[in-house]
């Protein structure tokens, strides 16, 4: 139990706990929108069973060390480019966000999220939880990589890792019940679902974009949004007030 008390891994599990919940915030984004196109009843079930059987995905991958450093090793050649595993896998993730974000967006602008064939044949409770589980994968592939590399006791990865899922699932619902109830909110996350697509992509060919630039961009986006409803909610309550005035004026008059 001596290694309870080593500042160094103490050191080591505030970095990647705290690592682990900023790398999480695309992923519960993605998590809320992908839920959504189920039944209200149903909503929060998925969103709980998938981040639970992703938790188990990330420490199956954390136990396979020697298969994480085969990932990263070059298996393709294009012209001078050299992809890896983990660099095809980032490129058919992004790739597939960047059509959901398309799309969801295109359904949205034109009216047609209610009356979108695709729910007729949508995969269902059992595929939202599947495509959770499968895309936690790509988001949390770079995390996992990087945990190994930052760590050298596997205690500590399994700690930090499960801290951070715990308070991805306990921050699951807040966030998808506000994203539901705010339309532009939800415009605005299926725009990071493309700005993370992008990110993936640019990350599979070779060109990494620094996350804090990333997320630098998607919380000034969230303060603007928050100022913007704000005043919102401030003009929609001065309305009400006038409108509540004039209606006891008028029922005083006619008592009159």
């Amino acid at each position: 139990m001596d290694w309870l008390l080593d500042p160094h891994i103490w050191a080591s599990f505030v970095t990647l706990a705290t690592l682990e919940i900023v790398l999480g915030v695309d992923n519960l984004v993605f998590v809320a929108l992908l839920a959504a196109r189920l039944p209200p009843e149903q909503r929060g079930k998925a969103r709980t069973i998938g981040l639970t059987l992703a938790l188990g995905t990330r420490l199956a991958l954390l136990g396979s060390i020697a298969f994480l450093v085969h990932l990263t090793a070059p298996v393709a050649s294009v012209r001078g480019l050299h992809f890896s595993w983990r660099d095809l896998v980032l490129l058919v993730g992004g790739s597939f966000l960047l059509f959901k974000g398309t799309r969801e967006i295109h359904l949205r602008v034109e009216g047609d999220e209610d009356h979108d064939p695709a729910n007729g044949r949508k995969a269902g409770f059992a595929g939202t939880i599947a495509q959770i589980v499968l895309f936690d994968i790509v988001f949390s592939l770079d995390s996992v990589i990087t945990a190994v590399g930052i760590a050298e006791d596997i205690r500590v990865m399994v700690a930090a890792i499960v801290v951070a899922m715990m308070l991805m699932l306990a921050a699951s619902n807040p966030l998808a019940s506000f994203i539901d109830r705010h339309a532009s909110v939800k415009m605005l996350a299926l725009s990071f679902l493309l700005l993370i697509g992008m990110m993936l992509v640019a990350d599979g060919f070779g060109f990494h974009v620094p996350r804090g630039y990333v997320y630098a961009a998607m919380g000034f986006s969230m303060l603007v949004e928050s100022l913007n409803l704000l005043a919102s909610r401030r003009r929609r309550t001065k309305r009400n007030s006038m409108q509540q005035t004039i209606k006891t004026a008028g029922s005083r008059a006619a008592a009159n």
